[in-house]
């Protein structure tokens, strides 16, 4: 699915401005509000499948809304429809996030949870590299015809869904049913911890905003078209090469240190962009970005699963994303319109700052 939806995500900023004519604040709109979508409905897959005590039928039925969804990109003709089929991408998305992180931890011990969140980051992240990787040889195969691209995509997605249907099994000890998960007494049962992971969590999402904007960032400074979807590859590639080994060293007991060099990592890599003119530094700081996500993701997930009680692990990956999901529609749409209003580099010097903010966060978390 990964590999589907990259394809699509790493030419859709392209397609939007070059063939729709859509302002960058309208890129930002359509990923923050698609993005953010996902996030609240997250919240109630996660509470439902603590509920029901079961997470396959949900997992299941997010990845086919996101199969269904693909063909709707080469179809649109105008912004409003590109909006509406990000939004059912990211609502399949959505259902099934949480409970399948929830899923994750259920199957794992929990002296290798971090291992287990790294290898799913890293994992998720191959199909990250093999998309854009594909949407160029497509497009250049193509000659440039970002609808035909498209339509290739759903291919990859409708697979998706066959794998999960025939290799993917619940545990046999399941967690118990929970009437109401999101009771101010069972939310109170996550505790102070957890609310520390879920801010400084959401600080991130302020520095980092949407990828999109690497993708615009790499156009503006001269990257051919066809070319662009190295963006997410160079970083994606960085991103599954650091995921797996460092939800070992996770495991390993050196969580606050991975999460001071990921967050500086993120500080310099958007400082970087927005300083630099040259395509190269731009790559520079873009393996920057990889290595932020490579260090910080799977370990966040590993901490929510370690801070939440085994019954209530889906509500707390929903309330996980979705406090995420609102903090990247604020930043996606500040991103663009600092972007429209003072030029590429205000959008990154805001991230830098928001960075900063996390790294000082991060003091008052680990004494938490």
């Amino acid at each position: 699915m990964d590999m589907s939806s990259e394809l699509v995500h790493s030419l859709l900023p392209v397609f939007m401005t070059s063939v729709l004519g859509a302002s960058m604040l309208a890129v930002g709109l359509v990923e923050g509000i698609a993005e953010a979508t996902a996030s609240i409905v997250k919240m109630f897959s996660g509470a439902l499948s603590d509920r029901l005590g079961r997470r396959k039928p949900l997992v299941a039925l997010g990845y086919a809304l996101a199969a269904l969804s693909k063909p709707l990109f080469p179809l649109a003709g105008s912004v409003p429809l590109v909006l509406g089929a990000r939004f059912l991408d990211r609502i399949g998305k959505g259902i099934r996030g949480a409970p399948r992180d929830a899923l994750i931890a259920d199957v794992t011990p929990p002296e290798q949870r971090g291992a287990a969140y790294g290898l799913r980051q890293a994992l998720d992240t191959v199909g990250a590299v093999i998309g854009p990787l594909a949407a160029i040889g497509l497009m250049l195969l193509l000659a440039d015809n970002i609808r035909s691209v498209l339509w290739i995509a759903v291919l990859p997605a409708l697979l998706a869904v066959v794998v999960l249907m025939v290799f993917v099994a619940e545990p046999e000890a399941r967690p118990a049913k929970v009437a109401n998960p999101v009771s101010f007494a069972n939310l109170g049962q996550l505790g102070s911890r957890y609310a520390w992971i879920v801010a400084l969590a959401a600080v991130l999402t302020l520095a980092r905003f949407s990828e999109a904007f690497l993708i615009l960032r790499a156009q503006d400074l001269g990257l051919a078209i066809a070319l662009v979807p190295v963006v997410l590859i160079v970083m994606n590639v960085v991103y599954t090469a650091i995921a797996y080994p460092a939800g070992l060293a996770a495991d390993a007991g050196r969580q606050r240190a991975l999460l001071v060099w990921g967050i500086g990592a993120l500080v310099a890599a958007d400082l970087l962009i927005a300083a630099t003119a040259s395509l190269p530094l731009l790559f520079a700081g873009i393996v920057l970005w990889g290595v932020h996500l490579g260090l910080t993701q799977g370990l966040l997930s590993a901490l929510v699963a370690e801070a939440a009680p085994a019954h209530l692990r889906g509500t707390a990956f929903g309330v996980f994303h979705l406090v995420s999901g609102v903090a990247l529609l604020a930043a996606s749409v500040l991103a663009g319109g600092l972007w429209s209003a003072f030029g590429a580099s205000a959008t990154f010097y805001a991230g830098a700052a928001f960075a900063v903010i996390a790294l000082t966060g991060l003091f008052f978390f680990s004494k938490s």
